[in-house]
């Protein structure tokens, strides 16, 4: 089966081998890591908004990140964690949207804007769910590694 990935994956497929590393909760991949961080820093910037429906729904988008992470996480399957890290894909990408159309509507500052834009950007990029993945415990391995680009 190993033929079918493609170079890059073979390559971490064999670190993984080598290392045998093993992620035995969600609070130890950096993904949900670095999707917290934004959650919390979602949640400040927003948190004296008062366009609610705004705040409310940037706020929801970025927490359903972290917690399609974990949910998929904790299903213990290899389709479930996959079909999850697509779901947390799509909120990251509502969540890039929303900061657009804040810093259209002068909601937030041009610097908070770029620096949040780069961080959900650079964020996003971690997920690559790929269909020929082998083992469960070689999924956190790669989101692991992914998401320390």
């Amino acid at each position: 089966m190993k033929e079918t990935f493609t170079n890059e994956l073979y390559e971490l497929y064999e670190l993984y081998e080598l290392n045998n590393m093993r992620i035995e909760r969600f609070e130890d991949i950096l993904a949900w890591q670095k999707a917290k961080e934004l959650t919390v820093q979602i949640y400040n910037l927003f948190s004296e908004s008062k366009d609610f429906g705004f705040r409310d729904q940037i706020q929801r988008a970025s927490v359903s990140i972290m917690n399609n992470i974990a949910e998929g996480f904790e299903r213990k399957s290899n389709n479930e964690f996959r079909q999850f890290l697509f779901i947390a894909k799509g909120s990251c990408g509502e969540v890039r949207s929303m900061l657009i159309l804040a810093r259209e509507l002068n909601k937030i500052s041009e610097n908070d804007f770029s620096f949040l834009f780069r961080f959900q950007r650079k964020f996003q990029n971690t997920f690559r769910p790929h269909k020929n993945f082998i083992t469960f415990n070689f999924m956190n391995f790669l989101l692991y590694k992914l998401s320390t680009l």
